[in-house]
């Protein structure tokens, strides 16, 4: 994170494909972390840093935050999926710090002579060996983020919040507030092992304090929703009226960072009908296709300011079609 001091709205150029694949190993990696195809569309743009990514929650195996080094996620700058089975995530690429460069409004138009050598290298990691299944298993920034970012960053080092100020990602306002979240949603944790149930304050739920209200089968509601529709996105309980205990819908949870956007207007951006688990590169389909609306990330609040900025997926029930100018 030190190497270059890069700050949100910090302006970069994505180095050629030449020089990016001398940073490479045999696996097409820096430090665990991979360079993939869908990345080398970018060599020789300018683009935006819209934040260092110095930590990363584990979205895996749920263990908390763990330390990325000389990273930084760019503007406009997501996984298409072409060369992973079509995945729909979109995730935010992780670019390191060798494969960008600092630019100046004055600096030369780059070298964006491609490299033959570099795409069947990449593409030749993009897939891991086949489950016991027989169905393909794919390799990608998610599915090996903990070997790139392999230590544990406790809610104790408080350089990582420092960081997120010094380096633009959160203000000093924010970044108290996620504090505050994570403090009581660590109390709370302790609480619920530690206290009997009469003890508990909001019977140890986390920070938002919400129950599902559904009890067997969760609901199902089609829209067919298409990319550029408005919708808005229903009240907090009438959400709460479609998920069981666990704020779960048929395994699609609803949680603190979702219900921050309850009663917005916001366009669809895509439907949602694949991803990959992270956990084992295997593609899933969705029984029922769900919804990732433009500009509405998970903005890290309730994980101690986690800069990955996930799109959400939403369940169709979860929404409501409004027409333009409502």
């Amino acid at each position: 994170m030190d190497g270059m001091s890069l700050r949100a709205g910090d302006v970069v150029e994505i180095r050629s494909e030449a020089e990016i694949l001398a940073t490479l190993d045999e696996r097409g990696e820096l430090e665990g972390l991979p360079f993939m195809p869908e990345m080398l569309k970018f060599c020789g743009r300018r683009l935006t840093v819209r934040k260092v990514a110095h930590k990363l929650c584990d979205t895996i195996h749920k263990t908390g935050l763990r330390r990325m080094e000389g990273a930084v996620h760019l503007l406009d700058a997501r996984c298409d999926g072409g060369f992973h089975g079509g995945c729909q995530t979109a995730c935010s690429l992780y670019w390191k710090e060798a494969w960008i460069k600092r630019v100046g409004p004055g600096d030369p138009p780059p070298d964006t002579v491609p490299d033959s050598r570099l795409l069947p290298l990449l593409e030749a990691n993009t897939r891991k060996a086949p489950g016991e299944d027989g169905c393909p298993r794919y390799a990608c920034q998610a599915t090996e983020l903990l070997r790139a970012a392999p230590r544990p960053l406790p809610m104790s080092d408080l350089t990582q919040f420092v960081a997120d100020v010094r380096t633009r990602n959160a203000g000093l306002g924010r970044t108290l507030r996620a504090v505050a979240i994570g403090l009581y949603d660590r109390f709370q944790h302790a609480a619920r092992k530690r206290l009997p149930r009469a003890l508990l304050i909001n019977k140890g739920r986390p920070w938002g304090h919400m129950t599902g209200t559904v009890r067997g089968r969760t609901p199902v509601r089609t829209l067919d929703l298409r990319p550029g529709e408005l919708v808005r996105i229903r009240s907090r309980q009438e959400i709460l009226d479609t998920v069981n205990e666990d704020l779960a819908n048929r395994g699609m949870n609803f949680d603190a960072e979702l219900a921050r956007y309850c009663g917005r207007t916001a366009r669809v951006r895509a439907r949602v009908e694949r991803c990959l688990d992270e956990r084992t590169g295997r593609m899933l389909e969705m029984k029922t296709p769900c919804i990732v609306l433009e500009d509405v990330v998970c903005a890290g609040l309730h994980s101690l300011n986690c800069p990955r900025e996930f799109y959400p997926f939403w369940r169709e029930i979860w929404l409501e079609r409004v027409a333009d100018g409502d």
